[in-house]
């Protein structure tokens, strides 16, 4: 449990049903008021890390209709992990007590696109597009070796491979996951319907993949 009271698999649920409102337009706006901001002025204790991608579309403390202190998010231009992003999730689930860690994708991803324009042979990204592109490439190249073409697919495809490359990085966070105290989730949000699927999952043998609309809350 986190200090906070949350399991991995509770924190999700609270995510989940936070998506569920915002989807059928009743969010409910929780501590966002002044009183909440006081409150956290001697200190935080969000529930879930969220590495999510820098899309303006993609804000999950609204998509999934949380307040101010409740998701430690960090953002990189198709969720790409480097060493600053790795520190920073290392410090929301061992010092902040997160218990969950959201990889957050979505459809129409540009860094997604420009990667398989780049597989295609187009001119290459300018500056530092580039090695977003290039981490961004392996994905691409592994959704075609499976013979994966479709979009939802190879942004699929690319989140599972966040999830393998964080845990596979981070040593602090697979022996968190190893031990039942953190677990990794991938979600696939749709930008039309506002929908976060469930693609992969870590550490959470109670979670099933697939559409999470209909996931009961515990």
């Amino acid at each position: 449990m986190t200090s906070n009271g949350l399991s991995p698999a509770q924190a999700l649920d609270v995510l989940l049903e936070g998506n569920r409102r915002f989807v059928r337009g009743v969010p409910l706006h929780p501590n966002q008021d002044a009183v909440r901001r006081s409150e956290l002025t001697a200190g935080q204790e969000p529930f879930a890390v969220v590495l999510g991608c820098s899309d303006s579309r993609l804000a999950a403390e609204i998509i999934f209709d949380q307040g101010l202190g409740e998701l430690f998010v960090v953002r990189t231009a198709g969720h790409v992990v480097g060493p600053e992003v790795l520190g920073s999730v290392e410090y929301g689930t061992n010092v902040l007590n997160c218990r969950l860690v959201v990889i957050l994708g979505h459809d129409s991803c540009g860094a997604v696109a420009a990667a398989r324009a780049a597989v295609a042979g187009e001119a290459p990204a300018p500056g530092y597009i580039r090695d977003i592109v290039e981490r961004v490439t392996p994905s691409v190249l592994a959704a075609q070796a499976a013979g994966l073409h479709h979009d939802s697919d190879v942004i699929d495809t690319h989140i599972r491979h966040t999830v393998d490359l964080l845990l596979d990085r981070s040593r602090v966070l697979a022996q968190q996951v190893a031990e039942n105290l953190v677990g990794v989730v991938g979600l696939a949000y749709h930008l039309a319907e506002g929908k976060a699927r469930l693609v992969t999952g870590r550490g959470l043998p109670e979670v099933s993949v697939g559409d999470t609309a209909t996931r009961p809350v515990n």
